[in-house]
């Protein structure tokens, strides 16, 4: 059966938290995210969702030069994709099983302001910012 809908496709070059411990086929250094995110457009991705990475460590980060870096990698590609940049960090809660009041390491919690200087440095295709919601890592 032929498809008659217009689909978009957005692929997730990092995915979010803990997955470069869970895989060892997810980016982390700029050059290898930008990387993928060209790969993913000449596969058929319209969209690719940016998160990056500490290079030393693999863990999530909002350093605005990391944005940069991916960015105008993907740019300078001259490939046809629309960046949409993560602004979701910074709304992760890792509960306690025995106190859910306590808050365990890996908790990111910041305001918006702070999850933004990149997406208003690079002013991408399109953002990201989970509002009102958190996310639980391995516990939801």
């Amino acid at each position: 059966m032929p498809m008659t809908e217009n689909v978009i496709i957005t692929c997730a070059l990092t995915g979010a938290g803990d997955t470069v411990r869970k895989s060892p086929h997810v980016p982390v250094t700029p050059e290898q995210i930008a990387r993928n995110a060209v790969e993913a457009a000449a596969a058929g991705a319209a969209v690719v969702h940016i998160h990056v990475r500490d290079p030393e460590t693999g863990d999530p980060s909002r350093d605005p030069k990391l944005y940069r870096e991916v960015v105008e990698r993907v740019k300078e590609t001259g490939t046809d994709v629309v960046i949409n940049l993560t602004a979701g960090m910074g709304g992760d809660l890792v509960i306690d099983p025995h106190d859910p009041l306590t808050h365990l390491p890996g908790t990111d919690l910041v305001g918006g302001l702070e999850r933004l200087p990149h997406v208003e440095d690079l002013l991408p295709d399109i953002c990201t910012l989970d509002c009102g919601s958190l996310n639980f890592g391995d516990g939801s």
